[in-house]
């Protein structure tokens, strides 16, 4: 009998990515891992109650469970990433980070270590394992989350499996009360990877110093003062406090920042500012495919985008990605990921944006 190792969150998807293996006839094994020591904005530990819900989970399918505690590597490999980041004026994804340096990194070898033969999360995506490793788009379009995944490198998926591939969410929901699971209505996770759902400016402001400045239009007319470049993204419109500058038309949204002069600029009405025809990725991680130097294909340049048709001219490590058609708020930072019918090739750190 194989042994798979899941990661389990305290969450459903988790929870029944280990129901599924247990009825497949695996040798299941619960393996929460703890990757932020602090208590939440409530004052409770959420992590202290999500690994309660691992604890009946894992009693209701009779199987072992072990907890283990990455905070260290957390904070070395993501988090101080993701306030470098912040500092130089970008918009991270720590999420994309944490699984490549957290989930299918450390927390794999351990499981490794265990014993397992296959180690297992409750991600909505596929795996195809032969000559190359190949990462798969779940059957739900809506809730596929290789996005996530287009920086795990595709050793790090061999032994890898995704049991949700086939399911929606709400086919998983109604298997975790089918068999009785206490997560089945459990709401789902939001907020940063492992650090959750917060007032994010107040928890920035615990780590990085914010120094105000002038919000300016493109035409240089200044408008308002923000509170902190960092505090903003391009395309964001709430949380600016210009309404009723120019009247009830049209809405204020975030179109650049200017780092070294401290400005933030800023659109009214007009989105075409936000618009760019091209990007350079860097960064760039394939996953059981090799690039010719000049190919199309689709990407997306944020999760909840769909994809967009593309031209990507490779140079080293580096791509410029050109758009069929203009696309709004592409991000420095964030990342351009690249994808066929089925698959997820990988991606890359949207280092450029050409408008």
């Amino acid at each position: 009998m194989k042994t798979a190792v899941v990661g389990m969150s305290g969450g459903v998807d988790s929870s029944v990515a280990a129901l599924l293996l247990k009825q497949q006839g695996y040798n299941v094994i619960g393996l929460y891992m703890l990757n932020w020591e602090e208590e939440s904005v409530q004052g409770a530990c959420s992590a202290e109650a999500d690994f309660a819900d691992v604890q009946r989970v894992c009693a209701t399918l009779n199987i072992p469970y072990y907890s283990v505690n990455f905070s260290k590597q957390y904070y070395e490999r993501v988090f101080e990433y993701f306030l470098a980041e912040y500092r130089a004026g970008r918009t991270p994804n720590p999420d994309v980070l944490c699984n490549r340096e957290i989930k299918f990194g450390p927390f794999r070898d351990y499981a490794l270590s265990m014993g397992a033969d296959y180690v297992a999360t409750g991600h909505y995506c596929g795996i195809a394992h032969g000559e190359r490793t190949r990462l798969l788009k779940a059957a739900d379009a809506g809730k596929d989350q290789t996005y996530f995944l287009n920086q795990v490198r595709e050793e790090q998926l061999s032994n890898v499996l995704f049991p949700l591939a086939e399911l929606n969410k709400s086919e998983v929901r109604a298997l975790a009360e089918k068999h009785g699971l206490t997560t089945a209505e459990k709401k789902d996770s939001t907020g940063i990877c492992f650090i959750g759902e917060r007032n994010f400016r107040k928890f920035l402001q615990n780590y990085l110093p914010a120094q105000s400045g002038k919000i300016v239009t493109l035409d240089g007319e200044t408008v308002g003062e923000h509170i902190g470049l960092m505090y903003y993204t391009i395309g964001q419109r709430r949380g600016l406090d210009l309404g009723g500058r120019r009247g009830e038309d049209g809405r204020w949204f975030v179109v650049r920042k200017d780092l070294e002069n401290n400005i933030l600029y800023v659109s009214h009405g007009d989105e075409a500012p936000l618009y760019s025809k091209s990007c350079l990725v860097t960064n760039l991680n394939w996953i059981g495919y090799t690039p010719p130097r000049s190919f199309e294909c689709t990407a997306k340049f944020r999760y909840r985008q769909g994809e967009q048709k593309v031209h990507v001219t490779l140079n080293g490590d580096c791509a410029e990605v050109q758009f069929d058609c203009p696309q709004r708020a592409v991000t420095e930072g964030q990342y351009a990921v690249f994808y066929d019918e089925s698959a997820c090739f990988g991606g890359g750190v949207i280092e450029q944006v050409n408008y």
